[in-house]
C-alpha cells in the first residue's frame, strides 16, 4: 500500500492552513503595494543553466535537477530545475525584458521556491519566498526602503521584538583581507563564517582548518566579531556606532572596506525617516552564504527562531551575468519567508480568533428531494447578498444536518420547508444559541448579517 504521506520536506496544506497562509501573503502584499512594487510571477523550472553558478557551492548541490526526458533519461543528465529562489528568475527576466521595463523597476514576488535541504523546524524543501527587489538603481534609498518595507509588513503581521542585522560584503573583504586571508579564499572563508550562529566559534575555526584556511585567520576574526559584540552590549546608547568604530580600526586602510563602512554610516543615516528605524543592527558576523551579493546585505532575526526570517541585499552583478559583456545593471531585493513567518506567528498565538472561524455564514438545509431546487435558489439569492453560503449536499434528517453545521462552526442554518416554501418565509436558526425564528425570504440577509454580526 503507497504511504498516504507527503514527500519529506513537503506539506499539505487543510482549510485552516490555508487561511492563515493567505493572511500573511495579503498582509505582505499590501505593504509592498504600498511602497510602489509591482506583481510577477516566474515559471516553477528553469533552464539549469540559469541557475547553476549563482548560489555558490552549497547552494549549487541544493539545487533540485530534472532528469533529460525520453532516451535521455537514463543518462542521468539534467538540462531543467526546480526554481531555487526568486532573485536569480528575476535577473533573467530584467535581461530578457529590459527594453521594456521602466528605468526603475520595482516588483514583488510571491512564489514557492524547492531546496535540496535536509528539512528541519521553519525549513522545508518547498516552501514560498515574498520576495521584494528594485532594479536600476546604486542609491542606498533603495536599501532604506526595501528594509522599511520589511519592517513595516513584519509590524503589521505584530511583530515587535525582530532585529535587521546589517552588514556589507566590502567590509567582510576588509575584514578577512586584515585577518590575513588571502583574496583567493574569500569565498571560502564567507560560507565558514556564515555559520557562525549555526556551529558556533569552536565550528567555525574547524571549518576554517577544513578549507585550508590558515586558523590564526579565524582566530584574528572571531576575537573581533566578540570584542565587537561586548562593546554593543555596553553601548545601548549607540550601539551601532561602537561596531563602526571597531571596524574602522581593524579594516585599517583597506579601499573596500572603508568604503563599505561610509555606505553603512550613509543607510543608518536615512533610517530615522523610515519604519526600520528602531530595527537596524550592524552584525559584522552577517555574510549571507549566496555568492551574487555585491554590497550591503540584511537579515532579520527574532529571539525564538534559528535561523532569520528573511534576509536579502545588493546584488549589481547578477543581471549583467544574463547580458553580453555582463553589463553591470543595479539591483536589490529583500525576502521574507513565510513559512518561519508561520511558525513562530503560530506559536506565539499572533493570528487573529476570526481564521479559525467558519468558512460558511449560513447554510442552507435540503428538506426533501422535492425542495432541491428551492433550496439551491435561495442559497444563489443569499450569495448574491454578499454571504458565504454553504448548501447540505442530501434531503437528510433535519437534525443530522444541524449536527453538521455545527460541526464546521457554521453559525445559521436557513431551513425552507414545505410550509415555508408555500408561505414565502424561511426559518432561520441560531446555532450557537438554539433560537429560531421565521422570516420573509427577502429578509433572510439582513436577518443573518445580524445575527453573525456582519457590516450591512
Amino acid at each position: 500500500m503507497p504511504s498516504t504521506q507527503p514527500a519529506r520536506g513537503m506539506r499539505d496544506f487543510l482549510p485552516a492552513d490555508l487561511r492563515r497562509r493567505a493572511f500573511v501573503i495579503d498582509v505582505i502584499a499590501r505593504v509592498y503595494q504600498r511602497y510602489g512594487f509591482e506583481p510577477l510571477e516566474t515559471p516553477a523550472v528553469e533552464n539549469i543553466e540559469t541557475l547553476l553558478g549563482k548560489y555558490g557551492e552549497e547552494g549549487n548541490q541544493l539545487i533540485f535537477k530534472i532528469l533529460k526526458r525520453g532516451e535521455h533519461a537514463a543518462s542521468g543528465q539534467a538540462d531543467l530545475a526546480l526554481r531555487y529562489d526568486l532573485t536569480v528568475p528575476l535577473a533573467r527576466v530584467v535581461a530578457e525584458h529590459r527594453a521594456t521595463l521602466p528605468k526603475f523597476f520595482k516588483r514583488y514576488q510571491i512564489q514557492p521556491v524547492w531546496r535540496a535541504d535536509r528539512p528541519a523546524r521553519g525549513r522545508f524543501r518547498e516552501f514560498y519566498q515574498c520576495d521584494v527587489d528594485a532594479i536600476g538603481s546604486t542609491s542606498l534609498m533603495v536599501e532604506a526602503e526595501l528594509c522599511a518595507a520589511a519592517s513595516e509588513a513584519l509590524t503589521t503581521l505584530g511583530f515587535a521584538d525582530f532585529s535587521i542585522r546589517l552588514n556589507h560584503r566590502a567590509v567582510l573583504d576588509g575584514m578577512l583581507s586584515a585577518a590575513g586571508v588571502v583574496a583567493g579564499q574569500h569565498g571560502d572563508a564567507l560560507v565558514a563564517l556564515d555559520k557562525l550562529d549555526k556551529i558556533g566559534r569552536d565550528g567555525v575555526l574547524k571549518e576554517f582548518e577544513a578549507r585550508g584556511l590558515a586558523p590564526d585567520s579565524g582566530e584574528r576574526l572571531l576575537d573581533l566579531l566578540a570584542r565587537i559584540a561586548e562593546a554593543q552590549a555596553s553601548s545601548l546608547a549607540d550601539p551601532n556606532g561602537a561596531a563602526l568604530h571597531l571596524l574602522a580600526e581593524f579594516v585599517g586602510t583597506h579601499e573596500a572596506g572603508l568604503r563599505g563602512l561610509a555606505e553603512l554610516r550613509d543607510l543608518l543615516a536615512l533610517a530615522p525617516a523610515t519604519a526600520a528605524a528602531a530595527h537596524l543592527r550592524i552584525d559584522p558576523s552577517l555574510a549571507r552564504g549566496l555568492s551574487y551579493y555585491t554590497g550591503a546585505i540584511v537579515e532579520i532575526a527574532v529571539p525564538d527562531l534559528a535561523g532569520s526570517l528573511g534576509g536579502g541585499g545588493r546584488y549589481d552583478g547578477l543581471v549583467g551575468m544574463f547580458l553580453e559583456k555582463g553589463a553591470q545593471i543595479p539591483a536589490c531585493g529583500f525576502s521574507l519567508g513565510l513559512e518561519r513567518i508561520i511558525v513562530v506567528m503560530t506559536e506565539r498565538g499572533m493570528f487573529p480568533a476570526s481564521l479559525a472561524g467558519s468558512s460558511a455564514d449560513v447554510m442552507v438545509t435540503v428538506w426533501n428531494a422535492d425542495a432541491r431546487a428551492a433550496s439551491l435558489a435561495l442559497a444563489h439569492d443569499l450569495r448574491a447578498a454578499g454571504l458565504r453560503v454553504d448548501v447540505y449536499p442530501e434531503a437528510d434528517k433535519l437534525g443530522k444536518q444541524m449536527k453538521y453545521a455545527a460541526s464546521r462552526d457554521i453559525p445559521v442554518a436557513a431551513i425552507l420547508g414545505d410550509d415555508e416554501v408555500a408561505t414565502g418565509m424561511v426559518a432561520v436558526k441560531d446555532l450557537r444559541s438554539g433560537a429560531q425564528v421565521t422570516v420573509p425570504r427577502a429578509d433572510v440577509a439582513a436577518h443573518v448579517r445580524g445575527v453573525v454580526a456582519l457590516p450591512a
